[in-house]
């Protein structure tokens, strides 16, 4: 467990926002040298290691992906009194931004983006519901982010319009108790993916495994759809790091929450992108009934990962989702449990082994 913690540490604090993942290939790459037969890296970015199955030909060809990219932030303007406006790269929540800490560009520059305080807020700003109501106390547009320059020449001197920032979260064990061992990061969507796939990748399977760690999937899912094309795989399963919101919830709301923490890896039936290939879905329950593995079901129709382009590839491809629950994805810091993460890896590992020609049969 320890050893996959600290490749999530490292993957966790790297800067790696869509469009700009070489900092997050560069450490995969360095970590998978040895455990791949071929690695390539193609014209968006992904990076693909292929790996060679025991059984004899044929052999089934399984994709696993997972996400490099992160949310971040786009320079968009740099402002006479220094400032910089700019625009969210993925889904960024408005509400949770001000105050907040950024590094930016390839120098690292740290910042901090500024909002109107309470007493200087305009009347509509002042009006609107407390946060948690459905209200939002400032707009996009209200937000900046400062980084101590006096003026658009000296901040020029540091930050260039084009430049992404990404939030300056560090990496924190929370708690080494074997029962409920937690870390805190960001990023945790996807580099928890990513952490997995290394790990699997040191067994030999039965089948032609194919990792591709795809770039821009924050932004519309694309490396992933451009690495299938290539790849061309006959079962593709995505590994995630995924919406869990299980903290206490108002007397009032009687809401299922759509993963819980420290309950296993999360399995996905539907999401906005993808209805998950039957076979596939019964090879996961199957594998875990046989090795003792806690499952739960994502709640369906939310969210959306790799798999959704993956499947639409050619002339489709059988695909589904095993995801870890995260807390706060798409903040400055998430919280996961380190066993749905290790258990995670055993599920996918023992289905790797059972995989056969009979679980991809034709869905519907």
């Amino acid at each position: 467990m320890m050893a996959l913690c600290d490749r999530l540490e490292r993957l966790s604090n790297a800067f790696g926002p869509s469009g700009r993942e070489r900092d997050v290939r560069a450490l995969l790459r360095a970590g998978i040298a040895e455990l791949a037969d071929r690695i390539e890296v193609d014209a968006l970015g992904n990076l693909i290691a292929y790996k060679t199955g025991a059984d004899p030909e044929p052999r089934l060809r399984v994709m696993l992906s997972a996400h490099m990219d992160e949310v971040g932030f786009m320079i968009t303007e740099i402002q006479k009194s220094g400032l910089l406006k700019f625009q969210p790269v993925g889904g960024l929540d408005p509400r949770m931004l001000p105050a907040k800490r950024l590094v930016i560009g390839d120098a690292r520059i740290p910042g901090v983006i500024g909002a109107p305080p309470p007493h200087l807020q305009s009347a509509k700003q002042a009006s609107q519901p407390p946060r948690g109501s459905g209200g939002q106390p400032v707009e996009l547009d209200d937000l900046a982010i400062d980084i101590g320059a006096e003026s658009d020449k000296e901040a020029e001197a540091k930050v260039k319009v084009g430049d992404y920032g990404v939030f300056a979260t560090q990496f924190t064990v929370l708690s080494r108790d074997s029962s409920w061992p937690t870390v805190r990061g960001k990023a945790f969507d996807d580099r928890v993916g990513c952490a997995m796939l290394v790990a699997l990748l040191a067994e030999r399977y039965p089948v032609d495994l194919v990792v591709v760690f795809t770039v821009q999937e924050e932004v519309g899912l694309r490396g992933a759809r451009v690495a299938a094309y290539r790849v061309e795989p006959d079962a593709a399963i995505s590994l995630e790091g995924t919406i869990c919101d299980d903290l206490p919830r108002p007397p009032d709301v009687d809401l299922t929450p759509v993963t819980r923490l420290g309950a296993g890896p999360a399995l996905t039936l539907m999401d906005r992108r993808l209805v998950s290939h039957p076979g596939l879905l019964k090879l996961l329950r199957d594998t875990a009934e046989a090795e003792g593995i806690a499952i739960q079901y994502k709640a369906p129709g939310l969210g959306g990962a790799d798999s959704g382009a993956i499947h639409l590839t050619r002339a489709g491809v059988p695909a589904t989702v095993v995801a870890v629950p995260c807390r706060y994805i798409h903040s400055p810091a998430s919280i996961l449990n380190l066993n749905d993460m290790e258990n995670s890896v055993r599920l996918m590992a023992a289905a790797l082994r059972r995989i056969g020609r009979e679980h991809l049969e034709r869905a519907g």
